[in-house]
């Protein structure tokens, strides 16, 4: 503490007295003595603070405090002078009257400014050993200060925030590095690239965004680098963006205190200045939320630099480069949450290291789940921590403080988006936890049951990305105008998927919109088995066991339920019973994660499915399909991956109008004895899409492929063993995709494929075999090609024909090798 504190105290009671005085004899400065008397009341308690706090105050702190005690004197000055002068000179009361509104203004802006720096200062250095000391001084400043805001929050949420951040640098890791390798890849950032104005730290929630750029704000070669002129502000989720832009205005101009006070000096809309010179300067903007925002605040002016930190990803117009923190190893997870469990770093030799393990790995490396999951269960007994492993592998909360400072902190994300998108993330909880989750699979449930169309559903899909809400595992090629999107996968930290979990459980078990297993079991929920004389009002129901048996399954009744989702892992499943009771069952999916196909029980529950317009089968055996079978009269879409389809597609008894009337989509993927498609498949009129990948045994196509005359998009992506297109192909009038790479058996393009008019994309990477083309005459005829994937042998015969193309574009493919699939 230094000598002026104690000062300021003294001269600010004396001068509260004089005010009193004033208030009550002078008329002119009445009104300035009231409003300066409230200032200073809210003043007094907080220098008491500082007084006897004991701590040393940072040099630039003292001076602010010293400057405000010299204004605090002269106001004493000037409140003496006002006391003493007779009420019959006007002029001079007048002019002390003006002096006054003066010092009521100086006194305002240290009070919405500076102090309000200076008390989160004070709560971010004071450590206390025990949580009880931290929460009196927490409540005792709050009802002090409650009125008083930083940026768009709280002051005390936001030291609160920072006390975090201090506790996980103690630990000295952030992310999935160390911490010193974080802050090198942001340093170079921040001081070795001058050609970038904005940078970002971006990460999921709770990952150790904050931490990271509060370790760059005191990096002593950062601090040097800037002169110390780095000012750090929290943005969060309503900020007050003309206070914002006024403190940013006031830091770059060195006038903080206009900046605090008085927005009419800061230039409107977007400043950009490309010369001149001034200070070095960083501004760090935590907790941003909105791009439209982030744009506000900043100001493009050399050797000014903006440090933006987000749990979300802003396009690379707004934000140059972004440092992506990444999640903690095994070992860092390790000491992080012996830190907060067992405060040390290893586990103890009395605690129960596999237990202690199983619980580490369920917070899957996110710092802020490992520090409060760690924090709950201190000096809990071992049945306490059991309990706790089972409550976290449901994806229940194991106590309050789990609810409320993790959970409700990571739902924070999910309020902010629209209610559309918050319904599709909630849906992710419908699938098993650390799977990849099939593109096709989400945007067929998010149609089905949303009423909303592909391309919407997508860009939902990539907004969840870039809110870090789930992980795009992406196929070299995804992203394309025809991609399928069975080529790409999702994932979703399983702190989400609790979050996802946790938000969908609170209604009652029959009142749920989505009615949903946690974790895989032997059997289905007790509470679903105790609830069974009521309906249950589920849209979305996902189950997830081992081998079901006709017995097992409860007689339950789903009249709302639209999708459904049986997830399990055995070489025998029967399917439920209450798909009978189904009626607007529209999307069904059935994951098999066994080692082997299994075989489909009860598959006779199919006939009442009469509104059923998306099927996924994934390693199971197709039952054989006849013309006996009830049709499915309005399935759109049937998807088979990993399965055995030989049977099922038993040219000589299938008749695929007949059963499947209105099917637009067919997908085949990774059906390893499918040699032949039936004849039948022909005569599929509403045919739109057919992707048949990954089928090595495939040998020919039928000869009447030609009469799919509503057909657009042709996959025969890595079809090994075929070796010819059918003449017939360049009879698909409305085809406008096709995909034969990785056919590498395959000889040649057919003459015929001139005559494809609507043909707009051609992907031929990686067919080695073809090394000469159709004439150019025949191919000039595509009118519509513009644009072919190939390899380097046959790009010049390529772009001999885009000389007659203009618009035609020829992509030489980068060879592309990934064993992904292996681990699906």
């Amino acid at each position: 503490m230094a000598f002026n504190d104690f000062f300021a105290g003294e001269i600010a009671m004396e001068l509260l007295k004089q005010l009193i005085a004033i208030s009550r004899k002078s008329c002119l400065c009445k009104s300035s003595a009231d409003n300066l008397i409230s200032s200073i009341q809210v003043l007094l308690p907080i220098i008491d603070e500082i007084k006897y706090s004991g701590v040393e105050l940072p040099a630039l702190r003292q001076s602010q405090l010293d400057r405000f005690s010299e204004t605090l004197r002269g106001g004493l000055e000037l409140a003496r002078k006002v006391l003493a002068s007779s009420r019959w000179n006007v002029y001079k009361n007048l002019q002390l009257a003006r002096k006054m509104e003066k010092l009521e203004k100086q006194v305002e802006r240290f009070v919405s400014g500076p102090m309000q720096a200076h008390l989160l200062a004070d709560v971010h250095h004071m450590r206390f050993e025990t949580a009880e000391r931290f929460d009196r001084l927490e409540g005792r400043l709050e009802q002090r200060l409650s009125s008083m805001k930083i940026g768009a929050g709280g002051w005390v949420e936001e030291a609160v925030k920072r006390m975090e951040v201090e506790d996980e640098a103690s630990v000295g890791i952030v992310g999935g590095v160390g911490l010193d390798l974080a802050k090198n890849n942001v340093k170079k950032l921040v001081i070795g690239r001058d050609d970038l104005n904005v940078v970002g730290i971006w990460g999921i929630g709770g990952s150790g965004k904050t931490t990271l750029a509060n370790e760059i704000c005191r990096d002593n070669q950062v601090r040097s680098y800037f002169n110390n002129r780095i000012l750090f502000l929290t943005v969060s989720q309503s900020p007050d963006l003309a206070q914002l832009r006024a403190k940013i205005w006031g830091f770059i101009t060195g006038n903080e205190a206009m900046g605090y006070s008085n927005n009419s000096f800061v230039p409107p809309g977007k400043l950009q200045c490309e010369s001149g010179t001034g200070p070095r300067t960083l501004v760090v903007l935590d907790d941003v939320w909105s791009s439209s925002v982030l744009e506000q605040l900043i100001f493009k002016i050399p050797s000014y630099k903006t440090l933006v930190v987000s749990r979300f990803k802003f396009p690379t117009k707004v934000v140059g480069e972004v440092y992506q923190v990444q999640l903690l190893r095994d070992d860092e997870s390790m000491s992080l949450f012996c830190h907060s469990a067992f405060d040390q770093k290893s586990i103890p030799p009395t605690a129960n290291e596999t237990l202690v393990k199983q619980i580490v790995n369920e917070c899957k490396g996110l710092p802020l789940a490992l520090k409060v999951i760690g924090a709950s269960l201190l000096e809990q007994p071992e049945m306490y921590w059991v309990s706790a492993k089972k409550r976290l592998t449901q994806g229940e909360p194991i106590c309050e403080s789990h609810e409320t400072k993790l959970l409700e902190r990571m739902a924070i994300s999910v309020d902010y988006l629209n209610k559309k998108v918050k319904e599709c993330f909630l849906d992710l909880g419908s699938f098993p936890e650390d799977k990849k989750i099939p593109l096709d699979v989400l945007i067929n449930m998010w149609v089905e049951s949303h009423g909303i169309d592909e391309e919407d559903a997508f860009a939902i899909l990539v907004e969840l990305s870039d809110k870090n809400l789930l992980t795009l595992v992406k196929d070299a090629r995804s992203g394309d105008a025809y991609s399928s999107y069975h080529e790409i996968y999702v994932t979703q930290h399983d702190v989400l998927r609790d979050l996802a979990l946790h938000l969908t459980n609170r209604p009652d078990v029959n009142e749920r919109k989505r009615l949903l297993m946690p974790r895989r079991d032997t059997e289905l929920p007790r509470d679903w088995g105790r609830n069974t004389d009521q309906s249950f009002n589920a849209q979305i129901v996902s189950v997830h066991t081992g081998e079901m048996r006709e017995m097992d399954w409860y007689r339950m009744e789903f009249p709302k339920a639209e999708v459904l989702i049986l997830n399990f892992a055995s070489s025998e499943y029967f399917l439920p019973p209450f798909m009978d009771d189904m009626p607007k069952l529209r999307a069904l999916i059935i994951i098999n994660y066994g080692t082997t196909e299994a075989t489909l029980l009860n598959f006779s529950v199919f006939t009442n499915l009469t509104n059923l317009r998306s099927l996924w089968l994934e390693k199971v055996l197709v039952p054989e399909l006849s013309n006996t079978t009830a049709p499915l009269r309005n399935l759109r879409k049937l998807s088979t991956v990993l399965c055995k389809v030989n049977n099922s597609f038993n040219p000589s008894v299938l008749d695929l109008p007949q059963i499947f009337p209105r099917l637009t989509e067919l997908v085949i993927d990774h059906c390893d004895d499918l040699v032949k498609l039936p004849v039948s498949i022909c005569k599929v009129n509403s045919l739109q899409s057919l992707s048949i990948t990954n089928c090595h045994r495939l040998s020919e196509l039928p000869a009447g492929f030609g009469l799919l005359k509503e057909l657009q998009i042709l996959r025969l992506y890595a079809c090994l063993e075929l070796k010819v297109l059918p003449p017939s192909i360049g009879e698909l009038i409305g085809l406008k995709y096709l995909d034969i790479s990785q056919c590498v058996n395959l000889m040649s393009l057919p003459r015929e494929i001139g005559r494809l008019a609507s043909l707009e994309i051609i992907d031929m990477r990686e067919c080695p075999q073809i090394v000469n083309l159709p004439s150019p005459v025949m191919l000039l005829n595509l009118k519509s090609l513009r644009r072919v994937i190939c390899d380097d042998e046959v790009s010049g015969d390529w772009k001999n024909v885009k000389r007659g193309m203009r618009h035609l574009h020829v992509q030489v493919a980068e060879k592309c090798y990934s064993l992904d699939w292996l681990h699906d």
